[in-house]
């Protein structure tokens, strides 16, 4: 290749196709579009899978994905679009975590791949095929990536954790049968 090199078209690829996929997924809770529920439908799902109040859950969750996928996809502000990208599918792991791993059972292995993959992204950088070459990294700087990371990672803590509290303290009441 002329002026770019394999590492950059490679990047370009994984940004696209990671940052369309999140977009997508995005675009259903916020839209309703590619079959997908909209707030309202999202957010009584949320509500259902721990996440209350449920319609700013969807909004919070559609965000991060539609826009960090976009965000990934054009390769702009690359640290805070990995970092809301990888928060939001931790946010959908924990829901998927008690069916194991593999996504054909129900696990979580499609939301990890999907946030590894923005992670990865976000700590390589988009590479020289992205807006963040073309504005000289004004919002991709080396610093940005820890910032990024440390706020996700705490607000995701305690939104994952006040779901897993509440999922809790559903389950208290219920006993499973003591026979089948």
């Amino acid at each position: 290749m002329n002026c770019y090199d394999r590492r950059d078209l490679g990047l370009l690829l994984l940004r696209l196709g990671t940052g369309g996929v999140l977009a997508a997924h995005g675009a259903q809770k916020l839209l309703g579009w590619f079959g997908g529920g909209g707030i309202e439908g999202t957010g009584q799902a949320m509500e259902a899978m721990g996440y209350a109040p449920g319609r700013a859950s969807a909004t919070a969750a559609g965000l991060a994905e539609a826009g960090g996928g976009a965000l990934l996809a054009l390769g702009l502000a690359t640290p805070a679009a990995g970092a809301a990208a990888a928060g939001a599918m931790a946010g959908a792991a924990a829901v998927h975590a008690p069916n194991g791993f593999f996504a054909q059972a129900g696990g979580y292995e499609y939301a990890a791949s999907l946030g590894l993959t923005a992670v990865g992204l976000a700590v390589t950088g988009p590479g020289r095929l992205s807006l963040d070459h073309a504005l000289g990294h004004t919002v991709n700087r080396n610093w940005m990536v820890p910032v990024a990371f440390a706020v996700t990672a705490a607000a995701t803590t305690v939104i994952v954790g006040a779901r897993n509290k509440r999922v809790r303290k559903a389950a208290e009441g219920e006993q499973e049968p003591l026979f089948d």
